[in-house]
């Protein structure tokens, strides 16, 4: 509990000194969530507009120096024109970039016609469970709905996608669902020099191997989206085990339920002594508007598009997840997209080794929430922009 409120106490003094006017504006009404989550109330002077809400999440994943890293993981470090440092790419590029661009406009005298919520959740990669759903609760009691939220997740690719020429700005209308199967199978023990013609390990394996390799279709469904992460049997080197179990974690596809792929795996596996359990999971997410009326998405679009022109912009889905689907039940229009540039080699970085952003990147994440924030305000919603091309 000192360590947490240590903790607690620095956090709240550094976000005090780098954004002061966004603590001290009459504007702005500022809590804390769950002891480390934040919640920023923007007061619009047009109470009749629908607010919306952006999200960011301030925990970031273990980093240890040792591993590898060109410069100190949490040293934020400059290096030829490259910020190194756990959190970079994911997420406190998204948070810091908020937060400085409100900063901006309130210094500026910007007062924003609509309303806006801000969301910095501290425990997102570990599903969001005490600080998203908590920020949430809150919401729903004083009766808030959200006209979209938007959240972090696809990047701007640049020269990742070979059927695509130039760079693809990709907005996540959905996200995944997940499912964690097990797989096990009992079977009478016995001594290694007795040997059965087949064994729990070897009827297990078999099962495994049919997920993996059934078909093309089901083989490039697994390689995107299952890994079989935990595999467990035998305890004596010279017995034969009578149990054997296997993990398999699954990221679920828009078009499919948990219960679907459940089935799947059940047809596939197709032995009876095979026991196939669902030990958690969740259905993939809705699937948000992207036509001329969906408000969120054009205003994206438009903000990406005035920044960077030559852009591809396209909508697609997010195949991690986010603290953004514990909003479900606050609007039908959730995006997670962030104006974070990706080139080859860059995903390697992302909970890896010397994650980085470069300093040019950084301030155009700044302005692009600079823009986005004053591109809300409009009631109506803009003409197609005429450099849009659709994948």
């Amino acid at each position: 509990p000192q360590l947490n409120a240590a903790a607690l106490a620095m956090e709240t003094f550094l976000f005090l000194s780098a954004f002061p006017t966004v603590f001290s504006s009459s504007l702005v009404h500022h809590e804390l969530v769950a002891n480390y989550s934040h919640l920023f109330w923007v007061k619009g002077s047009q109470p009749e507009l629908v607010p919306y809400m952006l999200l960011a999440h301030i925990d970031v994943v273990p980093a240890s120096e040792s591993d590898g890293w060109e410069a100190p993981p949490f040293s934020a470090k400059e290096i030829d024109g490259f910020i190194y440092g756990r959190g970079t790419i994911d997420d406190k590029n998204n948070l810091m970039g908020i937060l400085q661009a409100l900063e901006y406009l309130l210094l500026k005298g910007y007062a924003p016609r609509r309303g806006f919520y801000i969301g910095l959740g501290h425990d997102e990669e570990i599903s969001g469970l005490n600080g998203a759903t908590n920020i949430v609760r809150i919401l729903k009691q004083r009766g808030v709905q959200l006209l979209f939220v938007m959240d972090e997740c696809l990047p701007i690719l640049d020269g990742i996608i070979p059927a695509i020429e130039g760079p693809a700005a990709l907005i996540g209308l959905s996200e995944k669902g997940q499912a964690v199967i097990k797989l096990s199978v009992s079977v009478a023990p016995g001594h290694s020099s007795m040997p059965p013609r087949e064994t729990s390990i070897g009827i297990l394996a078999t099962a495994v191997k049919r997920i993996l390799e059934r078909k093309p279709v089901s083989n490039a469904f697994v390689r995107t989206t299952t890994a079989v992460t935990f595999f467990n049997a035998g305890v004596k080197i010279n017995v034969i085990p009578s149990l054997a179990e296997a993990y398999v974690n699954l990221r679920i596809h828009s078009a499919q339920s948990v219960q679907e792929v459940l089935d799947i795996i059940k047809d596939t596996v197709g032995d009876q002594r095979v026991k196939v359990e669902l030990v958690n999971g969740f259905d993939p997410l809705p699937i948000s508007g992207a036509d001329d009326k969906a408000f969120g998405f054009q205003i994206i679009k438009k903000t990406v598009l005035d920044l960077f022109p030559t852009v591809t912009v396209a909508p697609a889905i997010c195949i991690g997840n986010t603290d953004s689907r514990h909003f479900v039940d606050l609007t039908k229009n959730i995006y997670r997209f962030s104006p974070a540039w990706f080139k080859p080699g860059d995903f390697e970085r992302f909970h890896g080794i010397n994650e980085r952003i470069s300093t040019k990147n950084y301030e155009e994440m700044i302005v692009f929430y600079f823009n986005l924030i004053q591109n809300c305000d409009i009631r109506k919603l803009p003409e197609p922009h005429s450099s849009v091309h659709e994948l």
